[in-house]
């Protein structure tokens, strides 16, 4: 089925959606006498003892009363002792440690505000002015993009004009792809750039439904790409001023290493999302819950001590498979 097919749209706004019980002692309460009698711990009767050892075995068992009580009082001191010392510990570890704050979309860890070096602050300035470009279909150098990622995508193919109904091969949802973008901007289509270029096989496998049995209504390729680019600047909280998400702090790391660290890590999540989408079979309706579930996959990678790079996610041997 041809992508163009497609008309329903995929909306920025919907890439977000032993216990105590009681013992039983049966048989026992009809005993009227002790299990063993009046025994000693020897299993002799105490009967036939004299008036001396009687005395002397009173004493014995009030001193061992009295050892057991300090004994108990000493333990009982450990015991506020430590547990004092635990308290205090864990009140000074939340002194310097950041708490949960739980969010409108769920429970979500906030963290300090990083302290960036000079790099870092550089790149994340860069990444957040090119976050705050719209995308403008009468801008000629976006006109000039757009062009591009057809020729990328279709080198054999000829250009056809801005508005036309040949976009939808490309998984445009109308005739002016300039209506798809709103809240993707112009990133979105950077990063589909981006990928056409780093990564053409992958991309051209994404493109054209290579791999896997596929739907019957699939995914349409360049929208999800717009929803992918959104869905990463939520999760990276990279329209705050410094990312405080556990996501977002990792990826600062990430892009010490590498100026071009979103892109790269835009390109590894759009085949991590190809990849749940086989995984489970899904259609186009289930494309957010599949969406989500990408998130989550992607949080967990970014929170591996062993990855310092976008090349260190697991996921990115999907991409190299390709390379």
């Amino acid at each position: 089925m041809r992508p163009g097919a497609l008309r329903r749209r995929l909306d920025h706004g919907d890439v977000g959606r032993m216990s105590n019980g009681n013992y039983m002692m049966t048989g026992l309460h009809g005993l009227d006498e002790p299990l063993l009698g009046n025994r000693d711990y020897y299993g002799r009767h105490s009967e036939g003892k004299t008036p001396e050892c009687i005395w002397v075995e009173g004493q014995w068992k009030e001193h061992l009363h009295w050892a057991a009580l300090l004994f108990t009082n000493l333990i009982v001191q450990w015991a506020q002792w430590i547990a004092n010392i635990v308290l205090g510990s864990v009140s000074f570890i939340a002194r310097i440690l950041p708490l949960p704050s739980n969010t409108q979309s769920g429970s979500n860890w906030k963290l300090l505000e990083p302290a960036l070096n000079p790099l870092q602050e550089a790149r994340l300035r860069s990444l957040q002015q090119r976050l705050g470009i719209p995308y403008d279909g009468s801008r000629l150098e976006h006109q000039v993009a757009l062009k591009q990622l057809w020729k990328l995508a279709y080198p054999d193919r000829e250009l056809p004009s801005l508005k036309s109904e040949l976009w939808k091969d490309m998984g445009w949802q109308g005739p002016d792809p300039s209506t798809d973008f709103r809240g993707g901007g112009f990133i979105s289509l950077e990063n589909l750039i981006f990928f056409a270029k780093k990564y053409p096989q992958s991309f051209q496998r994404l493109l054209h439904k290579q791999d896997g049995n596929r739907s019957e209504w699939e995914y349409p390729f360049a929208v999800a790409g717009i929803n992918i680019s959104f869905m990463l600047v939520q999760m990276l909280d990279l329209q705050s001023g410094k990312p405080s998400s556990r996501a977002g702090r990792r990826f600062l790391e990430l892009l010490a290493e590498d100026e071009m660290a979103f892109d790269d890590l835009y390109c590894v999540t759009f085949q991590m999302m190809d990849a749940q989408w086989l995984l489970k079979r899904a259609s186009y309706m289930e494309f957010n819950e599949i969406l989500k579930s990408t998130r989550t996959r992607l949080e967990h990678e970014l929170s591996l001590e062993s990855v310092s790079r976008v090349k260190d996610l697991p996921a990115y041997s999907l991409l190299k498979s390709y390379l």
